[in-house]
């Protein structure tokens, strides 16, 4: 209950902040679908409302004068479908402060990894990589907490962001090094991104690029991990490639990935696609659908579904959703 609170609050002094100084902007996004799920965490077909990452959120700007900017974000993750928060932190999303300029600029804070975006999250046309369609075969290896991250200026058309993560607390979470390059050249461009943890020595790194040719936009990664923690899966090649086409309010998504084999689990390889289309009612709001199914080896599930022997099932999902961004 406090927490709820505390959201009215923020949401009133932002009101009043965005009056006063025009420097603080309340936004969100609810995301919500019908969907008919099988073997999707529980073994077998269950009817479903599913919650697609909603999220309200406060983010400002201040200028200091000579270039120099203050900013801040919070955002909090909730389910749209109950209410509740998606996880145990309340600003499960991003939540930092930071200064930029002429320099670029430093942010510190909890912090979604810049590999991620520069990469898997670039290409996620049809959904914005959420909910039952989301990438599954993507390895994330950011901490989001405790980072400090600096991005450079703009250098041509490249940008840079460097990482790490604190190693704090009772637990002694192990650092995170992060770094991301992005590069746009007209309706061409490419991403990098590489992560490791220097505790377990666990690592990723991905290239991605995408293309837009008129109403047709294209993008594909590729991805090489390697697991060396304790009883690590040892080293792993993935791939996804996806394309929207836009036909006025239309547009029609296609995207397909693979995971090969752990090299120290076999029968762990998986394919995933997913068909979609979206009808922009306004620049705001869509409605869409989406049919998309994760077929997996016997070794490995990606969405926790088994049957009686404990072989992985393949998981799917026939959904109709309502998105509106405020």
């Amino acid at each position: 209950m406090k927490q709820t609170y505390l959201v009215a609050a923020l949401a009133l002094l932002a009101a009043g902040t965005v009056s006063a100084q025009s420097s603080v902007t309340v936004y969100g996004r609810l995301n919500t679908s019908l969907e008919e799920q099988k073997n999707i965490a529980v073994a077998g077909s269950q009817s479903v409302m599913q919650n697609n990452a909603s999220r309200l959120g406060f983010k400002g700007v201040e200028d200091l004068g000579g270039g120099l900017k203050a900013e801040f974000l919070l955002e909090h993750r909730f389910n749209a479908d109950t209410g509740t928060q998606t996880s145990g932190a309340f600003w499960a999303g991003d939540s930092y402060v930071g200064l930029s300029g002429g320099f670029g600029g430093i942010k510190l804070g909890r912090l979604t990894s810049a590999a991620y975006f520069a990469t898997a999250d670039y290409i996620s046309y049809h959904n914005h990589d959420t909910g039952t369609s989301e990438d599954k075969l993507y390895t994330y290896l950011g901490q989001n907490a405790n980072t400090i991250a600096y991005t450079t200026p703009s250098l041509g058309g490249l940008t840079a962001e460097v990482s790490i993560s604190a190693a704090e607390g009772a637990t002694k979470n192990n650092k995170v090094l992060g770094l991301a390059l992005n590069y746009g050249a007209g309706p061409f461009g490419l991403g990098f991104g590489y992560e490791k943890n220097d505790g377990d020595k666990d690592s990723q790194f991905a290239i991605r690029a995408n293309y837009e040719l008129g109403s047709l936009l294209l993008g594909a990664y590729y991805q090489r991990s390697d697991d060396k923690g304790p009883g690590g899966l040892g080293k792993r090649d993935a791939y996804r490639v996806s394309a929207m086409l836009s036909a006025g309010a239309s547009e029609f998504h296609a995207n397909i990935g693979m995971a090969d084999d752990w090299s120290r689990l076999n029968n762990s390889d998986a394919t995933q696609y997913t068909v979609g289309y979206n009808y922009n009612l306004s620049k705001r709001t869509k409605v869409y659908g989406f049919y998309t199914v994760t077929d997996n080896s016997s070794n490995l599930s990606y969405f926790g579904a088994v049957d009686r022997r404990g072989n992985a099932l393949k998981a799917s999902s026939l959904a109709l959703g309502v998105r509106h961004n405020f």
